[in-house]
């Protein structure tokens, strides 16, 4: 999965989650509460790659395997997660009222789509 679409997922997880509290705090939670972790699990499920370990590999060569073919993946959901707290930390630290999480999250979906944060740029 290409950066520019990780980082949109993660805005999509944020926003999915904003969307399961607003409902759950209204009362209108149909769910049991674990609608955040569904949420996450397709996320994983998506991004992750598969992992094909020899049987009879060593517990270091697993290692190895799962760090090379992990570590490039989590690092760019981290990086994802890391650029909407820091978007939403700054609109709050900044004392700006007239915009909500939401439509910070619309914009830096607009910027990604753009192409602000690409590893090139």
């Amino acid at each position: 999965m290409e950066r520019a679409e990780v980082l949109k997922r993660v805005i999509g997880i944020l926003t999915e989650a904003q969307e399961i509290r607003r409902t759950a705090e209204a009362g209108e939670d149909e769910h049991d509460g674990d609608a955040g972790a569904g949420v996450a699990t397709q996320l994983l499920n998506e991004m992750l790659p598969s992992i094909s370990v020899p049987a009879d590999a060593t517990p270091r060569e697993v290692a190895a395997l799962v760090a090379e073919a992990l570590g490039p993946a989590l690092h760019t959901m981290v990086s994802g997660f890391s650029l909407a707290f820091t978007s939403l930390a700054m609109v709050h630290d900044d004392g700006r009222t007239d915009l909500s999480s939401m439509e910070v999250l619309q914009e830096l979906a607009l910027e990604i789509e753009a192409g602000t944060y690409d590893e090139d740029s």
